[in-house]
């Protein structure tokens, strides 16, 4: 009869496997979908499995199926990959098997989370008596600030949205520009804003402009949130926040900054021009586990209004035993089972620093930066973006022909993700096709840009 130990051996042995060769084997995923689903397509065993059978056989099946986002050569989308502290960290997670609700169900998973977002609110230069909440990722941080947002912005106007709903209620613009994340979309129809209540700042620049918000805000007249963004996700482009969000003030309004990845801009000396103004803002969104590279899910959300923040997530219940003085996560997020995901964030930011955490945006940044001008010197490419921060947009055109060019494009990346060699996703901007090149990823170093150099000037030849 196989134990727990043996199937966690199993699990250990594969795993290090995985880390041992990510410098060798295919950058994407190679199997298809058909063949993935064919080996899990049977019905549910009505017996149950050795533990290690159960091991082997997912890891066996899972060949071919899994990105090699963990990797140094994975530049398709923000994704990071994951530090040693990190990683082990979050295996004792797992194991721990806490409940990361209210100080009384895990003391220790509480008292990590308090330290945990103290250190954040430090690294990020934000202020000290801000309110936070760990959440799955930048979607629920969105979530999570838009709805501390609803409650200010309407208590304001008289409205008690909590106890009253949206019913009846002042309707609340939500003012954003028109290359925002679509997870701010999905934030405002879960809060029931309402799609027709997001009003997109249509600019015909890459960022929203001060007398384009003025406009926006003295058009509406009434309640507003205004969400701004560090940084675009197709060109790493910010907001003018220094001069956007005086005129917010003015207007009465909620800054929130969507800074998935651009908030991290700030720990590094040669990137925090970028984001200069950020800390003026009510609220901000970052995930943890793209340049901080700690394992899915960590997100982060960081509030100046902590009363607006608590009021908005807060729940109690006779079972609900108070923290008596220690932080019961549950008056901050829209969770009640959370994984203690503070755990591998103190991990990592105990392993790297700050210094170590400037030092992987400033490498990423320049890597991307080599990358982009490697590939845009070759013949048959073309800059479309240069880069800024840890982004920027490459395209492969057909003289005179952009559908050919479209279709050239998406031929090159096809080739490079099947060679395995690097992995890239296509966009489309300004209405035409374009390689991204996205990095987060402290695996990342020369050999990993000169390899994906390579294999692009090996598609070119192909195509």
């Amino acid at each position: 009869m196989s134990t727990e130990s043996d199937a966690l051996s199993l699990a250990e042995a594969a795993a290090r496997d995985w880390l041992a060769g990510l410098g060798t084997r295919s950058a994407g995923a190679s199997a298809s979908f058909d063949s993935l689903y064919a080996r899990f397509d049977a019905p549910l065993p009505e017996q149950g499995q050795l533990a290690t059978d159960v091991v082997a056989s997912l890891i066996e099946r899972a060949q071919g199926g899994l990105q090699g986002n963990a990797g140094g050569r994975f530049f398709g989308w923000v994704i990071g990959g994951v530090t040693p502290a990190a990683l082990a960290a979050d295996w004792l997670v797992s194991a721990w098997d806490q409940n990361a609700a209210l100080y009384h169900v895990s003391p220790i998973a509480s008292v990590i989370e308090q330290r945990t977002g103290e250190w954040l609110k430090q690294l990020f230069g934000l202020p000290g008596d801000s309110s936070f909440a760990l959440t799955t990722g930048t979607q629920m941080a969105h979530a999570t600030a838009l709805a501390a947002a609803r409650h200010r912005v309407l208590k304001t106007a008289g409205w008690d949205v909590e106890q009253d709903g949206l019913f009846g209620a002042p309707r609340v613009a939500v003012i954003t520009g028109r290359n925002r994340h679509t997870s701010v979309d999905r934030a405002v129809r879960l809060l029931g804003f309402g799609q027709a209540n997001l009003h997109i700042i249509d600019s015909q620049a890459d960022t929203v402009s001060p007398d384009e918000l003025d406009h926006a805000l003295a058009a509406h007249g009434g309640p507003a949130i205004v969400v701004l963004n560090a940084a675009d996700l197709n060109v790493g482009g910010c907001d003018p926040f220094a001069t956007l969000i005086p005129i917010a003030r003015r207007h009465d309004t909620w800054v929130h900054i969507d800074g998935a990845f651009g908030l991290f801009a700030t720990v590094s000396s040669q990137q925090r021009h970028h984001v200069a103004g950020i800390e003026l803002a009510d609220s901000w969104s970052t995930d943890a586990h793209k340049w901080l590279n700690t394992p899915f899910d960590c997100g982060v959300m960081i509030c100046r209004d902590a009363e607006a923040h608590r009021a908005a997530m807060t729940q109690s219940a006779s079972y609900i035993a108070p923290g008596e003085g220690a932080r019961d996560e549950i008056d901050w997020n829209p969770e009640w089972s959370r994984r203690a995901r503070a755990i591998p964030i103190y991990a990592a930011l105990s392993e790297l620093g700050r210094a170590g955490v400037a030092s992987i945006v400033d490498r990423c940044c320049a890597h991307c930066a080599n990358i982009v001008a490697g590939i845009g010197a070759l013949q048959g490419a073309e800059i479309i973006a240069p880069a800024q921060l840890n982004q920027g947009l490459l395209r492969f055109p057909v003289t005179g022909d952009d559908d050919a060019g479209d279709d050239r494009t998406e031929q090159v990346i096809a080739h490079v993700n099947a060679s395995g060699e690097a992995f890239f996703s296509s966009t489309t901007w300004k209405g035409r096709k374009a390689m991204r090149v996205s990095l987060c990823n402290w695996r990342t170093g020369d050999d990993e840009v000169e390899r994906a150099i390579a294999a692009t000037k090996r598609a070119l030849a192909a195509v």
